[in-house]
């Protein structure tokens, strides 16, 4: 195992210290393990907070700023934060209009967020969750009962992210995130596996030659495993697998996200852009807002997902409005 880290043991702590020097617009409390707007938002904006294992950057702490998330609680490699950790981000960046916890559906972030939120209404700030369940993969997982939360994480929380910074209120911006969510279904292909630190070793046996489709995104199994072939034929495989789960038809227009799965260079991911785009067009389907790069990545693992969310007149504004974040800025 070749990685640039100085132990396993301080890798999440090293890795924040980096970050608090990289990004001066982030505040990181390295004690409980938050991270911040380092200016925070303007009293009476709905915050929202999200967090997961370490291992998928730029999610979570990557979106934190204005337009998108308040507060960020990393756990360790593919770890759970746990529900202390995100109760602090909460009540780190709550100013009383409430709290959003936006939630990839795994066991335990379901769980630790549950709980934070339980506590956090134990101190009279209202929480609202929005879970994250758009892997069309499979039904259920090695660490989920119902379909994981991939990409379309980082659509929920710049729309709901988007419509705080509004105003609106908690009600409203919870809302909008779960519809996002409802509109959105994502795919994953896999042609290697990725290596935990911690382990020293791929957490998966996959040949050279062939690939795991539907995977997840801490190399849960997919559907099958198949021999390689050409980026077109991945694309359509994906393309297929999302439009026989959505109701997608000609005429309407989507958010389309060609993720990279931490492995695979961005030359690539804009041929499986290209193809998807292709495929899209032949059935009458426009490309209204696109994202290529690492946005919800799984270490090292080489592959691709793809995230389609059918868009309407106001997710389409909520995409547009300004956003500034490390990972994704525009005015």
């Amino acid at each position: 195992m070749k990685k640039l880290i100085n132990s396993p043991e301080t890798l999440l702590a090293d890795a924040l210290a980096g970050v608090a020097a990289a990004h001066p617009g982030l505040a990181v409390d390295a004690d409980a393990r938050v991270v911040t707007r380092a200016v925070p938002a303007a009293p009476g904006k709905v915050a929202l907070v999200s967090g997961g294992g370490s291992g998928h950057e730029p999610l979570h702490i990557g979106f934190v700023g204005p337009g998108m998330l308040d507060a960020a609680c990393p756990g360790e490699v593919f770890t759970s934060p746990v529900p202390d950790q995100v109760l602090a981000a909460a009540r780190a960046v709550q100013s009383g209009a409430g709290v959003l916890f936006v939630v990839k559906n795994y066991t335990g972030d379901v769980l630790n967020f549950r709980l934070a939120a339980e506590l956090a209404a134990e101190e009279g700030i209202a929480v609202e969750t929005v879970l994250v369940d758009d892997d069309v993969a499979v039904e259920d997982s090695t660490w989920t009962a119902g379909r994981r939360g991939t990409g379309a994480t980082v659509v929920v929380e710049k729309t709901a992210g988007a419509l705080a910074e509004r105003g609106a209120p908690l009600e409203a911006v919870a809302a909008v995130g779960r519809r996002a969510d409802a509109a959105s279904r994502s795919f994953a292909i896999a042609l290697s596996a990725a290596t935990v630190p911690a382990a020293g070793r791929p957490g998966f046996d996959l040949p050279e030659d062939e690939i795991e489709v539907g995977v997840g995104i801490h190399g849960e199994p997919g559907r099958r495993r198949e021999p390689m072939r050409p980026a077109r034929d991945l694309a359509a495989e994906v393309v297929g697998a999302i439009l026989a789960d959505h109701d997608l038809a000609a005429g309407d227009e989507v958010i389309a996200l060609v993720n990279g799965l931490g492995g695979t260079p961005l030359l690539e991911l804009y041929v499986v852009f290209g193809e998807v785009r292709a495929l899209l067009a032949a059935r009458g389907v426009r490309i209204a807002r696109s994202l290529v790069g690492n946005y919800v990545t799984s270490l090292d693992m080489a592959g691709f997902s793809l995230t389609l969310t059918k868009a309407d007149r106001e997710l389409l504004e909520l995409w547009d409005a300004p956003v500034a974040t490390p990972a994704l800025t525009w005015s």
